[in-house]
């Protein structure tokens, strides 16, 4: 396997609009060169305009193995974000039933048959006039869970016109993947890799 910190704007893996200029294609282009050739695999995704941390295998069955973690939540995945607004409350957690339109938007519904529960956690780290920055941690990892959750509460992450912000002054979505922690597939051992909340972030609180 391998853990890289992905950059915000970078595609994870290819679009019908755009298959060459991507995480997966880097790597791809990586791992063929070495001696003997590696394989690439895909295991999650992270938002073209999100970064941090991302895991991929080298192995169909380290893909398995992998995915059935976050299937099971036994692997963990922490995010910091910055959202408009000043949270009331140092610490909650945000549960609903996600379902996507045609148009690819997601948004909450209230018939469970309609769709896939979501749990958020959400932890204060810091408060501005305009904004909180905040720690996300995901009891499951739906299509734009956190960005979706947090909108609907009143406090959208900067730069996600998707859902509702007003303003960006980073030119970005500021939504970082901060830790991933899960254990080896083939020795079991449990790992923990962190990345640093972008200083960008840090400027607005």
């Amino acid at each position: 396997m391998i853990v890289v910190e992905k950059p915000c704007g970078l595609l994870t893996i290819a679009t019908a609009t755009e298959r060459s200029k991507t995480l997966y294609a880097a790597l791809f282009d990586y791992v063929k060169h070495k001696r003997p050739p590696e394989k690439i695999f895909i295991v999650h995704r992270l938002d073209r305009d999100a970064s941090g941390l991302l895991v991929f295998a080298k192995t169909e069955s380290a893909k398995h193995h992998l995915q059935q973690q976050f299937k099971n939540h036994s692997a963990a995945r922490k995010y910091v974000a910055l959202v408009e607004g000043r949270l009331r409350r140092d610490e909650e957690t945000i549960r609903s039933f996600l379902a996507e339109n045609t148009a690819h938007r997601v948004y909450s519904v209230e018939d469970s048959r309609k769709g896939k529960l979501a749990v958020t956690h959400v932890r204060v780290l810091k408060r501005s006039s305009q904004a909180t920055l905040i720690e996300v941690q995901l009891e499951s990892g739906r299509k734009h869970q956190i960005r979706v959750h947090l909108a609907e509460q009143g406090y959208p992450i900067l730069g996600d016109r998707s859902y509702g912000s007003r303003r960006n002054p980073l030119r970005r979505l500021a939504l970082h993947a901060s830790s991933l922690s899960f254990s080896h597939p083939r020795t079991g051992q449990r790992l923990q890799f962190e990345s640093p909340c972008p200083s960008l972030f840090l400027s607005q609180v």
